[in-house]
């Protein structure tokens, strides 16, 4: 009998490898840029940012939060919005849900509490908050209870860049729902972090097979740089 699918398949390639095998091929389809894009940077907050002081943040790229003040700045200036998601909860964490049952320590996700050093964007972080949207959700996409397809929808956005923490978590779970509401959705390689470079890597491979362009920042520099304001 001819087998015309793929059995799962195993080898002793590392994430890395994969990723960049992927990356390499010439032949790779894109979903590309439309006409005009949002940046949605998700949860650059201390407690994922601040590796000398919180045991869950990570740090991938160090120039990671540059390259996201870089690209947002040019979005400003061709006109084009910017978003920032944090992730907070109430006091009881009731709004945690089922996310919150899990562990229950001070450095548990549900006790992230508004207004706290957790919940504070990373002081790196060049927000502008007159012309910025600032969102606080509480589960992995930015778009689950937030206004984010509003706005998306007012500005007559087509494409979403997609950066930030973590990578296997919510950027993942943000550019995934991007792509089911119908936005070409671009992930900029260095503007994202994770934990452990498997999962960096291993999501990465996956965004970009399936749900998004997995790009190197300065092809998201490139295009902004070449539209009009």
């Amino acid at each position: 009998m001819k087998i015309l699918g793929t059995r799962m398949v195993r080898e002793d390639k590392t994430a890395r490898q994969l990723f960049e095998e992927v990356m390499a091929n010439p032949a790779r389809a894109k979903y590309g840029f439309g006409s005009k894009l949002a940046i949605v940077n998700v949860d650059f907050q201390n407690a994922y940012t601040r590796i000398e002081e919180f045991k869950t943040a990570y740090e991938t790229d160090p120039n990671q939060i540059a390259y996201v003040n870089q690209i947002s700045e040019l979005a400003r200036t061709k006109g084009m919005p910017v978003i920032w998601t944090h992730v907070a909860y109430m006091e009881n964490a009731d709004d945690a849900g089922v996310w919150g049952t899990r562990t229950n320590t001070p450095d548990s996700l549900q006790n992230i509490k508004y207004g706290s050093r957790r919940h504070e964007f990373d002081s790196r972080c060049k927000i502008d908050h007159k012309r910025d949207a600032i969102y606080t959700k509480r589960m992995p996409s930015a778009f689950f209870e937030t206004p984010l397809q509003s706005l998306l929808v007012w500005h007559q956005v087509d494409t979403v860049v997609v950066t930030g923490g973590s990578t296997s978590g919510c950027v993942r779970a943000t550019a995934v729902d991007s792509l089911s509401r119908g936005y070409r959705t671009v992930v900029p390689i260095e503007t994202c972090a994770d934990k452990h470079e498997s999962y960096h890597f291993a999501n990465l491979t996956d965004l970009q097979l399936k749900y998004a362009d997995v790009e190197p920042v300065s092809v998201v520099i490139e295009w902004l740089e070449g539209r009009n304001a």
